[in-house]
């Protein structure tokens, strides 16, 4: 099931400027964990795709940029990388520091560095440049951050920084939706590659048009819930120790994204890694091409040696 509104405007009220954390309710980092599904089924195919192309470029040391409760930096972790991994938003970050010390006593998660950042100031808030073999942002997180003034500066920056990152020789692995396809039927899939859970009931696309042009993309995510179990944030293992669990009632959640068309996107990598890198894109894990209409596009750039 789903729906779909478009808003046209001659304005649009979008937050300050730069990353803004669309989960400081905690609402939606907790839904998320049921939007996800089952992770094992989640990652067969995913997993595949990451640590192969990480592993054929001899990368090692990743810093995850968009690791959110920390599923695809887990995901590397247990494929032996080393993981430095950040995220703007606390709510989605405790996830991530409740499972390194659940599995502490494994050398590669008590090693794993969790730490708070913003890409429009990574270069400050974490050590690292030119230190990672590979930088990856995925799950369509880079398209939370907002086109305030219609001129891509926010994205310019955020990709230097990303760039910044990664050695000579290193590799971006980033991700969208494929915004094209929503813009062009008004619709986001419900089910995808990426995401397959049982809990998804629908979601409710919106799209904002500024002067003709889309400029923002709204998905209302409805989930279903199986009782008291689903509503229960039980991270903080000492609180639920002493049995003051906070519930969580709410069974949806709403996030914005600014809606990447493919070309568009692909432009902005080239630009910022320059006409030397190799770039490639996948839709839904398969070279370009192959399917028709893929739910996302996987783009792997690689910044040119010395």
């Amino acid at each position: 099931m789903s729906d779909n509104r478009i808003y046209r405007t001659r304005s649009l009220g979008i937050p300050a400027a730069g990353l803004k954390d669309q989960y400081s309710d905690g609402t939606a980092a907790h839904l998320w964990e049921l939007y996800i599904g089952d992770k094992s089924q989640r990652t067969a195919v995913y997993r595949k795709f990451i640590t192969d192309q990480l592993k054929a470029r001899n990368c090692i040391t990743v810093l995850d940029v968009a690791c959110g409760t920390g599923i695809d930096s887990v995901m590397l972790l247990e494929e032996g990388f080393r993981l430095t991994s950040v995220d703007l938003s606390d709510k989605m970050l405790k996830y991530a520091l409740k499972t390194r010390w659940k599995r502490r006593k494994e050398p590669a998660f008590d090693a794993w560095e969790i730490e708070e950042a913003n890409w429009m100031t990574l270069m400050e808030d974490i050590d690292g440049k030119e230190q990672f073999d590979a930088v990856i942002c995925l799950g369509n997180s880079f398209a939370h951050l907002p086109n305030e003034e219609c001129d891509f500066a926010n994205q310019r920056l955020a990709l230097s920084n990303f760039c910044a990152m990664v050695k000579p020789g290193g590799v971006l692995l980033i991700d969208h939706r494929n915004y094209d396809d929503i813009l062009d039927r008004g619709t986001a899939p419900t089910r995808n590659i990426y995401y397959n859970s049982e809990h998804v009931e629908s979601i409710i696309t919106s799209v904002v048009v500024t002067e003709g042009t889309p400029v923002l993309v709204t998905l209302d995510y409805v989930i279903k819930l199986d009782g008291d179990k689903d509503l229960r944030d039980d991270t903080d293992s000492e609180r639920a120790k002493r049995g003051r669990l906070q519930k969580v009632t709410q069974n949806k959640f709403r996030l914005s994204y600014f809606p990447h068309r493919l070309d568009s996107f692909t432009s902005l990598l080239r630009e910022t890694f320059g006409p030397e890198a190799q770039h490639s894109v996948y839709g839904d894990f398969q070279p370009l091409g192959h399917i028709a209409r893929p739910a996302f596009y996987i783009h792997l750039i690689e910044k040119p040696a010395r």
